[in-house]
């Protein structure tokens, strides 16, 4: 019995750790021989190996870090087999090797290439053209400042491991700020900014943090001990306007698209304007053109941050008339992507339904109201009106309103001596009652109060009503004159933004 367990005690399998190889199989000196080995991986499926003088190679790749189960089957020599049985097995476990960074931020010196050193030597890594030494792998950079990930292999067998961030920096006699988006760079509304320092943030910053004026909603984020994040929140930044990101100290601002390097108090940056075509995009979406839009592909999600994204970078699409029997003069107007009465009257229409100050100038306030009305997905019902006048005797008007003619009614317009001027505008005052003041063009004055159902287009030039004897001939001071009851009918349809076209 002493005999058997002595054999027993010397039969062992073990296995060990290899430069090369997933691991080495080693046979106590009463063991025998390897009769077969079987692998599995952490997610139990089985792992080919190749076995060679006791060194177990996978035949297909595994991931760095992965915990693997070895079943050896060992075969006893024929005097212990009859003691202790023809087989002994064991089930053994094996981690695969990881090569760990020694350091993520690297000053690098004037011309030389930017090296990183692993914590064991590694078989490759993820960056085309790296020069691979052991530990020490020099990366192919020609910027003085940049940052890419790594992701490594300790093992020709083995997946590359998870990428990670290096940044490198240039020596210098001020702590190196990485920037992304790098100096005077042009960023969208809710862009977020990245700053990577060459030193630990609370050395670099004192407790304190970068500025941005004028002031931007939003909040910082430490990433890690060298990196912070800003990340604009509601609308973010206003567009097209100029932000300075200070900071509590001088730093030399770096950039990775390989800028000079320069020593500041603040990071500049633009905001992108919006665009003047998501402009006209979003008005017809919601009701204020006498157009439809339709996205090329699928629309904008109806969120914040996509709206703000292609308020700046207009989707594709197409504009359609809502009425086929659109009035050519009002067709005529349309520019898409350019400016034109159609969006300036659409622009005032909407202003005016915000309670904004009505300039027709989509400004922040009207950018701010249009993407809200875009996300809640707001649309305006009232339809779309267009007057349009002859000058021509007899002097007439025609009111057109989604796709009808309402009415065509006799006007007045002006005098050979202060004639109603000839284009297009868009109604900017509508009062049902007001007082008219001036000069004739005799030099006198006048001063005329309660006149009804007023709608001004053009300075001083407006549709009212009038007491006249008769209408369709110049009658006027340059508005154009209606009888009570048609000022009446038309007031209604024409609200702060409509379009009135004096033609001959």
């Amino acid at each position: 019995m002493a005999g058997a367990a002595a054999v027993w005690a010397f039969s062992g399998v073990s296995l060990v750790a290899d430069a090369s190889a997933l691991g080495r199989v080693e046979l106590q000196p009463f063991a025998g021989s390897i009769a077969s080995v079987h692998a599995r991986g952490a997610d139990g499926r089985p792992v080919a190996l190749v076995l060679s003088h006791g060194r177990l190679t996978p035949r297909r790749q595994v991931a760095p870090g992965e915990q693997i189960s070895v079943a050896v089957v060992v075969r006893r020599p024929g005097w212990a087999s009859w003691a202790l049985g023809a087989e002994r097995r064991e089930t053994l476990t094996v981690r695969t090797p990881v090569a760990h960074l020694e350091s993520r931020w690297v000053t690098v010196a004037r011309g030389a290439r930017t090296q990183v050193r692993f914590d064991k030597a590694v078989d490759r890594v993820s960056v085309a053209g790296a020069a691979v030494a052991g530990r020490t792998v020099t990366l192919p950079t020609k910027a003085a400042a940049g940052s890419v990930a790594v992701a490594a292999a300790a093992r020709p067998w083995e997946r590359l491991g998870e990428p990670v961030r290096v940044t490198w920096f240039p020596q210098a006699d001020h702590p190196v700020v990485l920037a992304s988006p790098g100096p005077n760079a042009q960023i969208g509304p809710l862009s977020p900014i990245r700053l990577t320092f060459s030193q630990p943030v609370s050395r670099v910053l004192g407790g304190k943090r970068p500025t941005l004026a004028p002031s931007v909603p939003g909040h910082w984020t430490a990433v890690d001990d060298h990196t912070i994040i800003f990340r604009p929140s509601g609308n973010g930044a206003s567009f097209n306007s100029h932000l300075a990101l200070r900071f509590p100290s001088t730093l030399l601002v770096a950039a990775a698209t390989g800028a000079h390097a320069r020593t500041a108090t603040s990071l500049q940056l633009a905001v992108a304007p919006a665009s003047f075509l998501r402009l006209q995009q979003l008005l017809a979406q919601e009701g204020y053109l006498p157009l439809d839009w339709t996205p090329t592909r699928t629309d904008v999600p109806q969120t914040m941050r996509s709206e703000l994204a292609a308020a700046v970078d207009a989707p594709a699409g197409s504009f359609q008339w809502r009425y086929p029997n659109t009035p050519q003069e009002l067709q005529a107007l349309w520019k898409t992507g350019e400016p034109n009465e159609i969006a300036r009257g659409a622009v005032m229409m909407f202003q005016d339904d915000h309670q904004l100050v009505v300039d027709g100038i989509a400004g922040p306030q009207v950018w701010h109201a249009l993407l809200a009305d875009a996300v809640a997905g707001t649309r305006r019902t009232a339809g779309y009106s267009y007057v349009y006048v002859h000058r021509n005797v007899p002097q007439r008007l025609t009111l057109w309103h989604n796709g009808s003619i309402v009415l065509t009614s006799p006007g007045n317009t002006g005098v050979p001596a202060a004639p109603t001027e000839l284009g297009t505008w868009p109604v900017f005052e509508h009062i049902p009652v007001g007082r008219m003041s001036g000069t004739n063009p005799d030099g006198t004055h006048y001063n005329d109060p309660g006149i009804r159902w007023i709608s001004y287009f053009h300075g001083g030039e407006a549709l009212h009503a009038f007491n006249r004897a008769s209408f369709g001939t110049p009658q006027s001071l340059g508005c154009v004159e209606l009888p009570l009851d048609t000022a009446a009918k038309v007031w209604p349809y024409t609200p702060i933004g409509t379009l009135v076209t004096i033609e001959n």
